[in-house]
């Protein structure tokens, strides 16, 4: 009898260390899935029932007096906004400029964050709306800030470049001018209203996103043909070049687009998949962005 009942407690173990060690699979199984990022001193808004987080900087030098440009800063796959802020710093950009900065968060897909920049279907890697989410994102700062409605700018790494030309396709009524670093334009074209100033940068040798395209990725110069023609710019370039920021670097300028836009490309011999740390004739990546971005509103040459 004692045998039987010392079975039976050694079974009843058994299967509590079984049932135990399932719910931890499933509950770490669970947050692996929902949680693929970890920023700090982030802020969150809810759009279609997703908590999105977002870490917003505002210079020392803003003063709610007079509309000040808002940047928008998208981070690359797989990564987070309190990663990314510290590669791709625009921090003393916004302070000596008096800009408002955003490093807006992806969502999750498959335990990575991620951008869609398409509608749902075709080229977009989920359900997520983040058209949607960004247009909330823009307006739940301007709700709280004094921001120049007609010089909101977005860049991106990568996917967040990808993010960037899909704001131009599909939200440029809020979109003043784009760019992209080490990424690229997706298939899916969008009604832009405006003539759109484009900032592309890439290097030759990005084994991610190929400077020369690929099955999957449109080339540079694909994407930069196609806002050379839509904003009818000239399609010869003016060309520069320098090498003394720790790498040779061509500097391809379309000008006299309507509304006096252009569109510019920086080609990194010999770069990597990166936000790129050489400078240009003394600037970073930073400064040429906002250099370039500055220049324009929503209506084109200020």
């Amino acid at each position: 009898m004692g045998y039987v009942m010392n079975a039976m407690l050694i079974k009843m173990k058994k299967l509590l260390l079984l049932s135990i060690s399932t719910l931890l699979f499933f509950s770490c199984n669970k947050n692996n899935q929902d949680t693929c990022f970890s920023n700090s001193n982030a802020q969150s808004i809810v759009h279609d029932g997703i908590n999105r987080e977002y870490i917003l900087y505002v210079p020392t030098t803003y003063a709610n007096s007079s509309p000040r440009p808002l940047m928008l800063n998208f981070h690359g796959f797989g990564g987070s906004a309190s990663d990314y802020i510290q590669d791709a710093d625009m921090r003393s950009n916004a302070e000596s400029d008096t800009f408002l900065l955003v490093y807006p968060q992806g969502s999750c897909l498959s335990g990575s964050s991620h951008w869609n920049a398409c509608p749902y279907g075709g080229d977009n890697k989920s359900s997520a709306d983040d058209f949607g989410f960004v247009e909330a994102l823009i307006n739940e700062i301007s709700s709280q800030y004094n921001i120049d409605s007609e010089r909101i700018y977005a860049v991106g790494y990568s996917n967040g470049g990808m993010m960037a030309y899909g704001l131009a396709n599909y939200k440029s009524d809020l979109i003043a001018a784009v760019g992209s670093v080490s990424g690229t334009m997706l298939d899916c074209i969008g009604n832009t209203s405006h003539p759109m100033p484009v900032i592309h940068l890439h290097g030759t040798s990005d084994g991610v996103i190929p400077y020369n395209g690929s099955s999957d990725y449109n080339s540079s110069q694909n994407v930069l043909d196609h806002w050379i023609n839509f904003n009818n710019a000239n399609t010869s370039a003016t060309i520069n070049s320098d090498n003394t920021g720790g790498m040779n670097i061509e500097h391809y300028t379309y000008s006299q687009g309507d509304s006096s836009v252009n569109v510019e490309h920086y080609k990194y011999i010999g770069g990597d998949h990166v936000w790129f740390n050489s400078t240009y004739q003394g600037q970073n990546t930073s400064q040429l962005i906002w250099n370039f971005m500055s220049q324009y509103d929503i209506n084109g040459l200020r």
